[in-house]
Parts: C-alpha cells; structure tokens; sequence
C-alpha cells in the first residue's frame, strides 16, 4: 500500500492528513490557520504534525509517494507560491512548496485548494462518473475547481475558477480585495457573520447566524435569504458559462442542509438558459470537510488527471 500525505491550508483552519491510495484517510489532525504566525512558523508547525503521523502510523518513508499542497488563490503553482491570498493576507510571496522540501525528502506538488478538493471528488466523491461539473467551495472563502471534457482547468498559474472575487452587486460595499460586491464579500461563511452580527448590533459565528434563521428571527432570514439567492446567481453564471451538467458544493456553510441546495437548485431551474442547463444538479460535496485534504493527497497519486 502506498500512501501520500495532504496538507489543505485554509483562511481559518490548516488540515494535515496521512491517506492511502484508495482514498482513506490514515491520520489526520486540524490546526488553526494561526495570523499571528508567521507563515514560516505556522510551517514548522505543519512539518512536525506531519512527523507525528509518520511516526505514529509507523509508515515507512519509502511507501509515501509524496507531499500534496491545497492553498488559497492567488498562487503561483510553477514557482510553488503563494501570492496575495485575500484571506491570508501575511503569506504574501510565501514560497511553501520550498520551504516543505527543505523539511523532507518527498515530492511536493502544490495547487489551488479548490482544483485539489474538485480532484478528490472526481476520484472517490460526488464527481465520479462526471466529465464536466464544477466543485464550489463555500468557507472562510469562496473558490471553484472546474472539470471540463474530464479536465481541471488550471489557468497560467494554477488560478482558474477564482470565482470568489466575480462581482455579483457593488451595493453589497468593498471587499477586501479592492473590488465592490464581490461574491465571496456576500456569500461567504465569513459574509454571513460580518453580516449578521452587523444586524444583529452583536459579534456573532455563522453557525450563531445560520441558529437565528432557522428561529425565523426575521432580519436573519432576510439576510439568509438574500445569501441563498446570491449563491444560485453565482450558479447559474458557472452553468451558463462552462455547460456543466453538475455543481458540486462543500465547505463549511454547506453544514445548513437541504435548505441551501433546495434554494440554489429552483433559482438555476428558473433562469439557467436553456432546457438542459436549468436541469444542472446542485449536490453536496461526499467528502465535506476532507475533500481539500484529500484532494492535496490526490495531487501525488493522480496529478492533475483522472
């Protein structure tokens, strides 16, 4: 058996798990993504948790194929940095596929954490079986891995699907990346709380927001809403766009259920242009919460194929 070890690093929290080459994940562990860290902190942190599991599973190095790397866009996965992330905004320029080697002895392949989530659910998840549909990632962020003709669409650097910072309605105000109503600054788990504890007068978590609407507190709700109609635009422009014939969503919002699928399925049978794209699924993510890490492990049995 071989196995590979995937490291997803997120706005909020960095996940590091060892997996075999069917899928399985051996160990894991999650750690705060740390601001107050330097990212060459926060890598040794990485690097001795990964240590941990080697030592723990009594794996021997020769059966590890490799270190796989999901980050946050933008990067550079020819030069293996991580450029200006909105989100982790002290990682600037970070060379983290480097600084891993320096660690071990393993290859290291690096790549948008969305690509490598869509890659995992291809390869054991709720892609299996699809040539063309798209992975959203609804989290700290928001990001897409696309699948085309049973491609990824990488672009130039590794950055295709950052659909995050498409804009949606400047009313919503500035995100943090310069623009005006960006979607990830109206639909993201992050959007939800700044939203929410602004009309709440209180500083509240999503999940504190996601309990008032499902209370019917009615200014919560307007806000859910408005967040669940946003996100069936932002489908709807993806269907249209690429013609794919499923969305797959995950990260952390999607833990509200039904409700959000439900919503975001009727909008895109609504307006999607034509017949066959308003028939486009909107399914949750078989993986949840561990499609980004395994997707980082897929990276060193897989690549970028299927």
């Amino acid at each position: 058996m071989q196995y590979a070890i995937g490291i997803d690093i997120g706005g909020t929290k960095t996940a590091i798990a060892l997996v075999d080459e069917t899928g399985v994940i051996v160990e894991n562990a999650t750690m705060p993504t740390d601001l107050t860290l330097t990212p060459d902190q926060m890598i040794t942190n990485i690097s001795y948790e990964i240590k941990r599991q080697i030592d723990y599973t009594n794996i021997s190095n020769d059966d590890i194929v490799g270190i796989g790397i999901g980050a946050p866009g933008p990067i550079d996965n020819q030069k293996g940095l991580i450029v200006n992330p909105p989100n982790l905004q002290t990682w600037t320029n970070f060379p983290i596929r480097d600084y891993i080697k320096n660690e071990f002895s393993f290859s290291v392949i690096f790549e948008n954490d969305a690509n490598a989530a869509a890659l995992a659910e291809k390869w054991i998840g709720a892609g299996q079986g699809s040539e063309n549909f798209i992975f959203v990632t609804v989290s700290t962020g928001i990001g897409a891995g696309i699948v085309s003709d049973g491609q990824l669409l990488l672009g130039q650097l590794g950055n295709a699907g950052d659909i995050g910072h498409i804009v949606i309605d400047p009313s919503f105000g500035q995100c943090v990346c310069g623009q005006y109503g960006c979607l990830e600054w109206i639909a993201s788990g992050t959007a939800i709380a700044r939203q929410g504890s602004e009309i709440m007068e209180q500083q509240l978590s999503t999940k504190e927001v996601f309990d008032l609407y499902f209370q019917g507190e009615p200014r919560i709700v307007q806000l859910i809403e408005k967040v669940f109609r946003v996100l069936g635009v932002a489908c709807v422009n993806l269907t249209n766009t690429f013609d794919t014939e499923k969305i797959v969503i995950g990260g952390g919002v999607t833990q509200v259920g039904k409700v959000l699928f439900n919503s975001i399925q009727e909008y895109v049978q609504q307006y999607a242009l034509g017949d066959q794209r308003r028939k486009t699924e909107i399914v949750p993510a078989q993986l949840n919460q561990n499609a980004g890490v395994i997707g980082a492990a897929a990276l060193c049995f897989k690549g970028i194929s299927f």
